[in-house]
Order: structure tokens, then sequence, then C-alpha cells
């Protein structure tokens, strides 16, 4: 589809087709407006996502068509802005549970991804020398912009046959004691460590519970403690309970925006707290597992923002954005010593869940 004529003197609009798409966006901006008010968020946000991926996908279509039309392509900039400002409405609506849901979806980056948009030279390496290995916890050195380092994740599935190969990320006694041996290794040839957590909790299977879940935990949160190399940790995802904790006591702790942080998840605290499941969005407010939330009370030291929409909808973006952010924070930790390390990630966590009130 080209125009014929001087571009300046005949409109790309006069074609129709971008005043039908504008009408469409005009259209899904009232509908979520709309839906909004009544407090249908999620089937509001699910119908606004596909509304906007229709979109999306008309625009690179025109844009093909396009050719060398400038004034077509500015125009068509111009919707793609206006469908990013909308996609920054319906996630800046959002609340923990929404969040949660966020942090759960399917096409989100996952410990693999990370590894490939950020690091090089990757090698993977196995087993805790005493059981076996865990899939579902991922360790290996590569180097990140030219430096020598340790990454350790949770690993989740893509399809079923991933994803039970993985254990859905919930990680054995055996995974966070290979994670442990690697950080040894890791501190004898002075190597910084990234840790990525995303995982419901640690697995709470009868094995698990028969080869010492608990110790196994409780271990490598002392031992994290006393490493004697820089340590920074992102929650991509979900941060559950003491299975990512396990892996989560850093000099710096960071959150993806979309991600969530909790000691327990929601479903669970409304089935404890209610008898109820299904009040897990009660249950996730109270809770405050969001990323601004642990950064009020101070759990983490910074949040890292995602594309419009997520993470999944935008791999590079998101990863372009956490290596900045790692790169700085990797950056200040060097100039430390090892005793400011040390004294740093004690006091850190030391001071967390400190609340006083007056009498």
């Amino acid at each position: 589809m080209t125009e014929t004529g001087d571009p300046g003197q005949q409109s790309w609009r006069q074609l129709g087709i971008l005043p039908a798409i504008e009408y469409w966006i005009a259209t899904v901006q009232g509908f979520w407006a709309a839906s909004a008010e009544t407090n249908s968020y999620m089937e509001a946000s699910g119908k606004a996502e596909q509304e906007l991926e229709k979109i999306e996908q008309q625009i690179v279509q025109l844009e093909s068509a396009a050719g060398d039309n400038q004034e077509a392509h500015r125009q068509l900039a111009m919707l793609q802005e206006q469908v990013a400002n909308l996609r920054k409405q319906v996630t800046a609506a959002m609340g923990p549970w929404q969040r949660t849901e966020l942090a759960r979806h399917p096409q989100r980056p996952y410990m693999l991804d990370w590894v490939e948009l950020m690091f090089t030279d990757w090698s993977e390496l196995h087993g805790d020398r005493r059981f076996g290995d865990d899939p579902a916890l991922v360790c290996g050195m590569a180097k990140f912009h030219g430096e020598d380092v340790l990454v350790i994740g949770h690993q989740k599935g893509r399809d079923v046959k991933q994803r039970v190969h993985r254990n859905f990320g919930q990680a054995n006694p055996e995974g966070y004691r290979k994670a442990m041996r690697l950080m040894r290794l890791a501190e004898k040839f002075n190597r910084p460590i990234f840790t990525f957590v995303d995982t419901q909790g640690a697995y709470p299977g009868l094995g698990a519970e028969e080869r010492g879940q608990a110790e196994a935990i409780a271990y490598n949160l002392r031992e994290m403690a006393k490493l004697t190399v820089p340590v920074i940790v992102t929650v991509t995802g979900e941060g559950g309970s003491g299975g990512a904790l396990a892996i989560a006591i850093g000099d710096r702790v960071l959150m993806l925006e979309n991600s969530v942080y909790s000691v327990i998840s929601p479903e669970g605290c409304a089935s404890i707290m209610w008898r109820d499941s299904t009040k897990r969005e009660l249950a996730a407010q109270a809770l405050r597992i969001t990323a601004p939330d642990m950064m009020e009370m101070g759990i983490i030291d910074a949040i890292v923002p995602e594309p419009p929409g997520g993470a999944h909808r935008d791999y590079q973006g998101a990863a372009a954005a956490l290596d900045a952010v790692l790169q700085t924070n990797l950056a200040e930790l060097k100039k430390l010593t090892v005793q400011q390390l040390l004294d740093g990630r004690y006091n850190k966590f030391r001071k967390m869940a400190q609340f006083f009130t007056e009498e």
C-alpha cells in the first residue's frame, strides 16, 4: 500500500486507515476508564491488553506498507506513543494482586533469559556433591562486561515438560547446597555474585524435608552474610518465602517494577487467615508485597523499571534497564573493603523489620 502523488500534498490519513486506528485506541481508552470505575480490573486489563496487541500488529503492518513516506511514519509513531501511554495507564492502576499475576506471567523472562541477554561466556555448573543436581536452581560462571562473575537463579519452565523438569522453579535442599558450594568457589577466586530470584517458595515435598530443606535454607542465610565478595540480588518475578531468601542475602537487593516479595503467597495467607483462598486480593493488599512497599519499608535498595506492559513484552528493554542498574551497583560495591562489605550487609539486614510506636 503506497500513496500516489506528492506525500506533502496527499495526507496518509486520506486512506482512512489511521483514523480507524485512532478511533480504536479511543475506544480502548473509554472501555478502560469505564471498567476501572467499576473495579473490574482483571477483566478490563485483559481485554485492553488484547485490543492493544491487535492495534500494535496493525501499526507494524502499516509501517511496512508506508515505504519512504515520512509523513506516514510520523503519524504512525504518534499512534505508537498513544498505545504506550495507554499501556502505562493500565499498569499504573494495578493493585498488589494484579502485580502478583503479572509477576507470574508465563512469558516473563526467567533466569536463563537474563543470562543470555546480559552475560557472556556462560558455563553452567552442577551438583551439590552430596545428593545430586537440582535443575530448579541454575548456577554458573559467566562474564559481566568482561568481568568474571557467578550467576545463580531460579528457573521455571515454559511448557509442561520443562516445568516438571524444573519443578516449577521450587528448589530442593540440593539446589541451595549447590548454590552455596559455588558461592564459596566464587569467593575463593574473588568473583562477584549475581542472584536472580523467581520462585513461589522452596519445594515442600516429603523428600525435601527428609534431606533437610529448612537446614539448607538456614545455612545459606548464615553463610551468605559472611561472603567476602559483592553480592547483588534481583527479584525478577516472585520472591516467595525462605525459598527466595536462601539466595537473597546480598549487599544490594533490587526488584523489577512488577515483581513481588513476600513471606507467603496471597493464596496461602488467605487460606490461613480466612480459610478462604478466594480472598487473595485482600491478602495481597494486607501483605504489602509490591516493589514500592518493599522500598518504603527498607527491604530493598532500588526498583528497576520495566517496559510498558511488563518485562514479558520487551526482553531487550527490560534487560537493558536491569543491566545499567547492575553495573552501577557493582561499581559502587567494588570500591568497598571486605570489612565494609560485611558490616554493610550485616547492618542492612539487622535493621529490617524494626518498627516502633509511641505510647
